[in-house]
């Protein structure tokens, strides 16, 4: 078939591969200059399919509530809040309900362990070579952090995820450049997790891709879905005249913005952006930077090793301005930074070394993507990742594969599925 695919994050790019694997003729539209540009661009990196859960759990509207007086929230309701947003806020604290979380949990696992297993596969076979390290540490700073986070640990246990409960001094065996003037009382160690640099594997796997005959088209902006021909695209850019191409399918992998390609089909799904921040600088000196990849509890911060440079991501922003960097929000990143690593980077006075990073992640509010067919003929979807896409990326393209050749994919997608979307409307 003849298939376009709108968007070229992790999620476009690793579908328009997967499509071209399978014999299919792919042209990929990206609205930005080139791969991995937003949402993709400075994300955590982590790979920990255990700790991919559902952002709507039991207790969380009450932590959600408590941290809008923290200085240093993990998540934070911003001004202005659009309709949208409350819309979106009231699904959410709907699918807060103890059956629903254990249901999208397993759904959300079974993907990620699919995803982690696609994307070592695709590493070996294409020899990709990215900012990559093994290994996941989540520092526990108090007694209270340590029970804060034992929910966490038995979701662990139910996913047979390998883990060990440390002390102190084992976790600065393991990670010795850790800040000797931090106390804290212990970690947990995820010795088969991972951290990667996706926006480096996204760039591989594209011209992997292209080898393979894939078109990518940039600056190229696509307009709503006609419901007569849907799969004849409406482009424009920014050096010719607006055209229509005709395809036998399109699969959106667009973004926070597919709602708007979508609309116009009657398929109006729930995605909110959830922002996030991130700092990345050079190291300074290695012998004081991190080997792999760390989570501070408290502030559900991540420290990552990606290569020379050293990443500092977390915070989830509903609401607010999408090109207003938060400065709390980026406080905190150099506090946690500081707290554990404080001679890791190149951190100058005014900042010119340091990337400071904002994305919207679109998320759905009940947790997991929607993946497959959409009911409308030659039109797909694999949208709503949230802060799991790099996690989530390589399965759900292979999944999305085969469904659009016919095929059953090799991961369980019950309830992955857009009418999941559609019945709770």
């Amino acid at each position: 078939m003849n298939i376009a695919v709108v968007g070229a994050g992790i999620i476009g790019v690793t579908t328009a591969y997967e499509l071209a694997a399978d014999g299919h003729q792919v042209t990929v539209f990206e609205r930005r200059g080139a791969v991995a540009e937003e949402t993709s661009f400075a994300n955590a990196g982590v790979i920990a399919p255990g700790a991919v859960t559902p952002w709507a759990a039991p207790g969380m509207p009450g932590k959600v509530a408590r941290y809008l007086f923290s200085r240093h929230a993990p998540v934070r309701l911003c001004l202005p809040l659009t309709s949208g947003d409350i819309g979106w806020m009231w699904k959410w604290w709907r699918a807060c309900k103890l059956e629903t979380y254990l249901a999208n949990r397993a759904r959300m696992q079974r993907l990620a362990f699919y995803s982690r297993e696609r994307l070592h596969h695709l590493t070996e076979e294409l020899k990709l070579d990215y900012d990559h390290s093994i290994g996941y540490m989540v520092l526990l700073r108090s007694e209270r952090d340590n029970q804060l986070a034992q929910p966490g640990l038995q979701v662990l246990r139910d996913a047979g995820v390998a883990f060990r409960e440390i002390d102190a001094l084992e976790a600065r065996r393991l990670e010795p450049a850790l800040n000797p003037d931090t106390q804290f009382l212990g970690a947990v160690h995820l010795p088969d997790d991972e951290v990667g640099n996706c926006r480096q594997f996204a760039l591989q796997l594209k011209s992997q891709a292209q080898r393979m005959g894939v078109n990518f088209e940039f600056n190229a902006l696509v307009a709503p879905l006609d419901p007569a021909a849907p799969a004849n695209l409406r482009i424009r850019t920014e050096t010719g005249a607006p055209r229509q191409q005709r395809f036998d399918a399109v699969v959106v992998c667009g973004g926070i913005d597919s709602t708007l390609l979508l609309r116009t089909l009657g398929l109006k799904l729930p995605l909110a952006a959830v922002h996030g921040y991130s700092i990345s600088a050079p190291i300074r000196e290695p012998l004081n930077a991190p080997r792999s990849a760390l989570m501070d509890e408290r502030y559900k911060v991540a420290i990552s090793r990606l290569g020379n440079r050293v990443r500092v991501a977390g915070s989830a922003e509903i609401g607010g301005s999408p090109n207003v960097k938060r400065a709390a929000a980026i406080q905190t990143l150099y506090k946690v930074l500081h707290d554990w690593f404080p001679g890791a980077a190149q951190i100058s006075n005014t900042g010119a070394a340091v990337q400071e990073w904002k994305g919207a992640r679109p998320m759905l509010p009940d947790g997991p993507p929607v993946l497959g067919a959409t009911g409308i003929p030659g039109v797909w979807l694999n949208l709503g990742h949230g802060s799991s896409g790099w996690a989530l990326s390589c399965g759900s393209a292979r999944a999305v594969a085969d469904l659009v050749g016919g095929r059953v994919p090799g991961v369980d997608i019950e309830g992955l599925g857009v009418e999941r979307l559609l019945l709770r409307a």
